[in-house]
């Protein structure tokens, strides 16, 4: 079960997320770098986690010209991340290309190619949002699925979605569709700044293949204790 559990390391420093990683390893699977840690420590930072034998969801969300993504993906693949992103509003052509490079560069390295996922509509986004003030006038759920379909016909290998869009994303995408689930919050966790939130064991019973969980372990007095309820909650 732990191997479905995705630790954000939201901190600052290196020092900070290697600490976390210490503390947690032995109760999860993997471990999130996004803008916060990879901002302040740089790619080098990720190559050394890597290294370490920890494995890395480098949350970037690439969202550019189609070009530009490709050559970042090219420079992730070099640093060993078993999974990254990019936003699935950059189009099919921005994804179909970045997944192409991906493949290549890992071919080229002798290596897995790290999974792909598109990045849908963000959990802490509400349907107010998306149509007030991003001007999507289509239902959340509609939007998601629809861009889950997209990510799909690119050819990646999933999609990254809030637990609630689990149901339609795996009627139009089937099962081996991977769908990694933000805005994780255990029963006794609170929601912080996230909106679509679900519990750990809602999100497993809705077919999630991984959960990630932020601030409700790495924020917590007892990160370790934490972790172990976590696993308690989702076993029990």
């Amino acid at each position: 079960m732990r191997e479905k559990i995705i630790v954000a390391l939201d901190v600052d420093t290196e020092q900070e997320a290697l600490a976390l990683v210490a503390t947690l390893r032995d109760y999860v699977g993997a471990f999130k770098v996004g803008l916060q840690l990879y901002n302040n420590g740089g790619p080098a930072m990720v190559k050394r986690l890597v290294d370490a034998g920890t494995k890395v969801f480098l949350d970037l969300k690439f969202h550019d010209i189609p070009n530009t993504t490709a050559r970042a993906a090219e420079a992730v693949v070099g640093l060993g991340a078993f999974m990254f992103n990019v936003h699935a509003t950059g189009g099919r052509k921005m994804m179909a290309e970045t997944a192409l490079a991906a493949r290549k560069r890992a071919a080229e390295l002798g290596i897995a190619v790290p999974l792909l996922l598109g990045v849908t509509v963000l959990t802490s986004m509400s349907a107010e949002e998306l149509r007030g003030e991003v001007g999507i006038s289509r239902p959340l759920e509609e939007q998601v699925t629809s861009l889950a379909r997209l990510c799909l016909v690119a050819g990646l290998d999933g999609v990254v979605a809030s637990a609630r869009e689990i149901p339609s994303i795996r009627a139009a995408c089937g099962n081996d569709f991977l769908i990694v689930t933000p805005g994780i919050r255990p029963a006794w966790a609170a929601g912080d700044d996230q909106n679509r939130v679900a519990t750990p064991k809602e999100a497993l019973q809705l077919g999630a293949d991984y959960l990630v969980v932020g601030r409700p372990l790495t924020a917590a007095a007892q990160p370790q204790e934490m972790a172990k309820r976590l696993l308690l909650e989702l076993e029990g």
